[in-house]
């Protein structure tokens, strides 16, 4: 069994982790635990957002303005068959506007409760990373303490005997676990950053092409260029004077 793990390189591999642990004791064990679970939970939200499709607007976009000119079933056809979230949420949208019996405000009611279980569900377990970036500096730091606290008794204990190289040493190893509670934390934060931020341009998308398909967007120019190629005129722009 030791020549096996040895042919695999195992035994190379764990040695740097295994002298960490000699030098760093219980709180780097706890650190490397909490990396651990940091880089599962970004591997799992990297996945998730990749499944989801957690960016892609592109066909979203284009149902709306397939839905603008008429095209309403060719519209749907394209949001049912994406599978990011927003989408779905504009899927939602189009067959609450496909029932005129149903008031517009119980659709728009209808399409927030689905906006907020997505984001719900992208937002998972972002908590716990958040966490995860905030404790490991604490725990880095807690083990430093408690290693000055032990290289200063050292010290104490030695009397006038003491010895330059062993309290280096000793506070060596103390800020050793200050490093890797930062190791820990960067990297945690920076993937927190980057998901908190994926999460935010999807919702905005989703606000502004929801309303958009209620609206129709009939602020805006290229609207009311469309509208005046179908009628024949010219598009109208009012120019409002403020009161002297």
């Amino acid at each position: 069994m030791n020549a096996m793990i040895e042919n695999l390189g195992l035994t190379a591999a764990m040695t740097p982790v295994m002298d960490l642990l000699a030098k760093g004791g219980v709180v780097v064990g706890l650190l490397l635990v909490v990396s651990v679970l940091a880089l599962t939970i970004v591997i799992a939200k990297l996945w998730q957002f990749w499944i989801a499709g957690v960016g892609r607007h592109r066909k979203a976009e284009q149902a709306v303005a397939f839905w603008r000119v008429g095209k309403r079933d060719q519209a749907y056809r394209i949001v049912v068959t994406d599978r990011s979230p927003v989408s779905d949420v504009l899927a939602h949208a189009m067959r609450g506007l496909m029932k005129p019996q149903v008031p517009e405000k119980r659709v728009r009611e209808d399409v927030e409760r689905v906006c907020f279980t997505h984001l719900a569900d992208l937002r998972s377990y972002l908590r716990a990373l958040d966490m995860i970036a905030q404790i490991a500096p604490l725990l880095g730091l807690f083990g430093t303490v408690l290693g000055m606290i032990g290289a200063f008794q050292a010290m104490a204990d030695a009397g006038s005997q003491v010895d330059p190289s062993t309290l280096a040493g000793g506070i060596w190893v103390a800020l050793l676990t200050t490093a890797v509670g930062l190791a820990v934390a960067i990297p945690a934060s920076v993937m927190l950053s980057l998901f908190e931020g994926r999460i935010e341009r999807d919702q905005g998308a989703m606000e502004k092409i929801v309303t958009e398909l209620f609206t129709g967007a009939v602020t805006s120019i290229a609207t009311q260029t469309e509208e005046a190629e179908q009628v024949g005129t010219q598009p109208r722009f009012e120019v409002v004077h403020d009161a002297p």
